[in-house]
Parts: C-alpha cells; structure tokens; sequence
C-alpha cells in the first residue's frame, strides 16, 4: 500500500492534495523508525496504546485496517474504503483534483 500512497504524493504534489495517516502500533517508541523504514513522507499521527481499537479510530468509526477516506476541499467525505481498491481510489481523487481546480476559475 504504502508504495501508491508515494506514488499519488508525487503525482499530486501541485494540487491540493495531502495525505494524512493513522498508525495503529501499540508501541509508540518505535514509530519514528517505523516511518523512516517505509518511507512514509507525509503526517501520521498515532493512535495510542490501544493500538487499532485507540481514539482515533473509534472517533472515526474505523473497523478494519487500512481504512481509507477521501475528503473533499470542504471536509465532506466523498469516499471510504476498508481496504484499499487502488483503481477506484485514483478514479475518487482524479475527480475531486479536477474539480477542485475548476471551481477555482
């Protein structure tokens, strides 16, 4: 997985895009490495001692790993997977980039 999440960073670093993650290790003190070994580039925050069950995921209603939602300029979710459908996930962010750009004009 991690290896698309980089490639849509690049393929998207001129539009408003970003990626924010959630890592659900148990251990704190190995998360530093832990993003450095896979090249995570973007935020990712920690979701506590609980692990997958911690407050980020309860928040979000996160049942299975990876989850993945995609927000649009105004916050609104347009998409979520549990999973990842790498296909449908860039059909999802190349028509929101699209028209995020025209409602810019």
């Amino acid at each position: 997985m991690y290896p698309h999440e980089r490639s849509l960073v690049q393929k998207y670093k001129d539009q408003p895009f970003v990626i924010i993650g959630v890592n659900s290790d148990v251990d704190k003190s190995s998360l530093k490495e832990r993003i450095e070994e896979e090249k995570i580039t973007w935020r990712s925050f920690w979701n506590g001692p609980e692990g997958t069950g911690g407050p980020i995921s309860k928040e979000w209603n996160v049942r299975g790993w990876p989850t993945l939602y995609v927000l649009d300029q105004k916050g609104v979710i347009r998409y979520k997977s549990c999973g990842c459908d790498e296909i449908k996930l860039d059909k999802v962010l190349t028509e929101l980039l699209e028209g995020a750009t025209t409602e810019k004009e």
